[in-house]
């Protein structure tokens, strides 16, 4: 039986996978398999916010908000995914066999979810960064 901690760490996985995928040409690839997930538990309103948090993804990238809203947006859907698991425990194993395929393959290689990550930082008197992927650190102005 899966911990609650291994429980998060998937869904923050497949939540952060999701929102990468969202406004790339690799979504209509795995959209079926998403809401699939969702089958019993109204997958017409679950399509409906994906496509609306598509839409909010794309607009923010033209606008140069996009990182700000990719991390709210994989927050919300870290707790819906939590919440699906807590409501069916059949699909952990299907989220994991979606991450191992469909969402993982949709990508380009460089993207691809290969495994497992624990991130832990311990500061005392200066700053810590911590990634699981891209990330970009500005300080100060230009000189």
């Amino acid at each position: 039986m899966e911990t609650s901690v291994e429980l998060a760490g998937l869904a923050t996985a497949a939540a952060a996978r999701l929102i990468d995928l969202l406004a790339t040409d690799g979504w209509g690839a795995v959209k079926s398999s998403v809401l699939s997930l969702w089958r019993t538990a109204h997958p017409e309103r679950v399509e409906e916010e994906l496509t609306e948090a598509r839409a909010e993804l794309m607009q923010a990238e033209q606008t140069g908000g996009d990182a700000e809203l990719q991390g709210l947006l994989a927050a919300e859907w870290q707790a819906r995914i939590i919440r699906l698991m807590a409501t069916r425990p059949d699909t952990v194993d299907e989220l994991r066999a979606l991450l191992a395929g469909d969402l993982r393959t949709a990508g380009a290689p460089e993207q691809r979810i290969t495994g497992s990550m624990t991130l832990e930082a311990h500061v005392s008197g200066g700053d810590a960064f911590l990634a699981g992927r891209d990330m970009n650190v500005t300080r100060g102005g230009p000189a």
